[in-house]
Order: structure tokens, then C-alpha cells, then sequence
């Protein structure tokens, strides 16, 4: 069974509010005898996808709408609550985290950041020598 670490949306419309939530990630597949076609397999799709499954286990929560600090100066900061042991067991056995989810355990530290092709090739381009410009 494969796991995922996603957010689950709640909240208003233009007010997003997301569960960390660990789910189930791909259709349960159940190979069932026909009757038709001399007895073949069919290949059953059973009703359990990660859209309409309830979670194994909600880890935190992640409010992306900018929320001004108590005292009223400062920046407005992105609140997210999060469960850092239990996060850290699922990962360790397995389950993989969607790309916004990635995101946010990098913020906190939990997992490395991902590689962003934007950025390696800035830097590559300039280092690039360019004394093979200045001989020719």
C-alpha cells in the first residue's frame, strides 16, 4: 500500500485552511475471478482512492494566509502546527510526501530541499570561466 503525506483542504472559498494528513495514494487494486471469458482475471477497483478516503493520521495543520504577529510589528508570518515525531516515523517507514508537503517539511527541517533547476543553472551559468572568451 502506498502512503502520502498531502494536504487536505478545508476552510472558505478564498480562505484556504489544510490538515497535514497522511493518505492513502493510489486506487486498491483486487484480483477477483470472472465468471466471463472462460474464467479470466478482472482487475476490480475497489472504492478507496486518496480523494474520497478518510486519513490514517492528521500530523499538523497549515494556514497559508498571512497572519500579522500579536505585538503588530514585524512580518506577517504563515502558521504551521505540526506533529515533528510522528511526521519523522511515517517518513521513516516509508511514506512519501507531495511537493507542497516537501516544501513545508524543508521549511521546518525535517527533510532536504528539493533540487530547483532554476537555481543550479543561474549558478552555473555564472561561473562559467570566461577567458576562453578574452583569447579568441
Amino acid at each position: 500500500m502506498v502512503v502520502r503525506i498531502r494536504l487536505a483542504r478545508f476552510g472558505k472559498r478564498h480562505a484556504p485552511f489544510y490538515n497535514i494528513v497522511v493518505a492513502h495514494a493510489r486506487y486498491v487494486l483486487a484480483d477477483t475471478p470472472a465468471q466471463l471469458f472462460l474464467c479470466s482475471l478482472v482487475t476490480i477497483i475497489v472504492n478507496r482512492t486518496a480523494r474520497n478516503s478518510k486519513p490514517i493520521e492528521v500530523l499538523g495543520t497549515y494556514d497559508p494566509i498571512p497572519k500579522q504577529p500579536p505585538d503588530g510589528e514585524g512580518k506577517p508570518f504563515k502558521d504551521i502546527r505540526l506533529d515533528s515525531v510522528r511526521a519523522k516515523y511515517w517518513l521513516g517507514v516509508g511514506a512519501q510526501p507531495s511537493d507542497p508537503v516537501w516544501r513545508l517539511l524543508s521549511m521546518i527541517g525535517l527533510v532536504e530541499p528539493r533540487y530547483r533547476p532554476g537555481q543550479q543553472a543561474k549558478t552555473a551559468k555564472s561561473h562559467a570561466p570566461s577567458s576562453d572568451l578574452r583569447e579568441a
